[in-house]
């Protein structure tokens, strides 16, 4: 097994099939209005980096780095395949991202994730992000966590 991580666009089947999954599993967690996804069309952006993750030549993993235009980002989209879960596909994102966001001079990574996701939020303080306040349009939200790491 070999995982590779890349920068891909959106639109394509594989990640299609992680979206819909993405969507679902957080319609099982959270009401409508707790749910944050981002479409496609959003995804496709110029200031939008997506990432894809296959293992041989199956797309396995995705996420995307949004900028703000401020100096800041958003990962936005990181699923993983449940199948393919053990094969560090999230922390190999991890790595690609947070390289990318030093290539482009980002001074912080943001992000919103559901208290309800204990392994997404394992891997963001693993990774070092530490609780914030809401930022950019979000609103308080009991069901919300919302973290950043800072970068020199």
């Amino acid at each position: 097994m070999s995982v590779t991580i890349a920068l891909e666009p959106p639109r394509q089947d594989g990640v299609i099939r992680l979206l819909n999954l993405s969507d679902a599993y957080a319609q099982s967690l959270y009401p409508p209005e707790s749910n944050h996804l981002v479409d496609i069309s959003t995804l496709e952006k110029p200031s939008v980096s997506f990432l894809v993750a296959r293992n041989d030549s199956e797309i396995v993993g995705c996420c995307a780095l949004v900028e703000a235009g401020d100096g800041t980002a958003e990962i936005k989209r990181m699923f993983v395949d449940p199948q393919a879960r053990g094969l560090r596909v999230a922390s190999r994102l991890m790595d690609r991202l947070e390289e990318i966001g030093r290539e482009k001079g980002l001074h912080a990574i943001r992000l919103e994730t559901g208290i309800h996701q204990p392994e997404a939020i394992g891997l963001y303080r693993k990774y070092g992000y530490g609780d914030i306040e809401p930022f950019g349009s979000y609103l308080p939200d009991p069901l919300s966590l919302f973290m950043e790491k800072r970068f020199i």
